[in-house]
């Protein structure tokens, strides 16, 4: 039987993340574990969370994680969700400046600046909640039956900027266009939540469970 890890590291409903998963990949066995053994084993690996970047890497450093998740990124297919795309980044300028895993080269960014320079109404509110339009800004197997422009969940007042604009797989437009989807071989990174997004983000975890990289 093929397993999927689901990272725990003590950010976010870990739970919700399973139970889609369970939904979509019957035959598959989900595990939600911080055990390196098993997280190696694992065929996949599912990246999720929410919260403050700051206390994220502390908590993947206490947990000895951080090299165990550099390592794997590039081994075999791994998704990650709303923070668990944030912490791929370089650098966030989250509580007070946080470094991330170094994985995707760039910069994680409040929607403050950009509402500025944007010169946004104030209806615009951060975080940005709620449910937004993603256009597919590549093809990729995970958006295989997912149309353009369909509207999944968001939560977060911080977004991604990669240095490289070919990892950008999917955009958002929230006070100027950002990255909501970001991915390069055998990864791809997302910043909604899929688990939260009805059956278009069952679709979306449906479509990891069958990627063949």
């Amino acid at each position: 039987m093929s397993t999927i890890a689901v990272i725990d590291y003590g950010m976010g409903n870990l739970r919700s993340v399973a139970k889609a998963l369970e939904f979509v990949a019957a035959s598959h066995k989900i595990i939600v574990t911080n055990d390196e053994k098993l997280i190696r084993s694992a065929d996949r690996i599912v990246f999720p969370g929410q919260g403050a970047i700051g206390s994220a890497m502390q908590e993947l450093e206490s947990r000895n994680l951080v090299s165990l998740l550099k390592d794997l990124v590039r081994q075999k297919p791994f998704l990650g969700i709303c923070l668990g795309l944030q912490a791929l980044i370089s650098h966030s300028e989250e509580d007070g400046g946080t470094q991330g895993l170094d994985i995707i080269k760039g910069d994680t960014l409040h929607f403050g600046p950009l509402f500025k320079k944007n010169r946004i109404p104030s209806h615009l509110k951060i975080p940005h909640m709620g449910w937004n339009q993603v256009k597919q800004t590549q093809a990729h197997a995970l958006w295989e039956n997912i149309p353009d422009l369909t509207r999944f969940y968001f939560v977060h007042s911080y977004y991604v900027s990669p240095q490289d604009a070919n990892v950008v797989t999917g955009s958002c437009d929230y006070g100027g266009e950002f990255c909501a989807a970001a991915g390069f071989d055998n990864l791809f990174a997302v910043q909604f939540h899929p688990e939260k997004s009805q059956q278009t983000g069952l679709q979306l975890l449906k479509n990891f469970v069958n990627w063949d990289v």
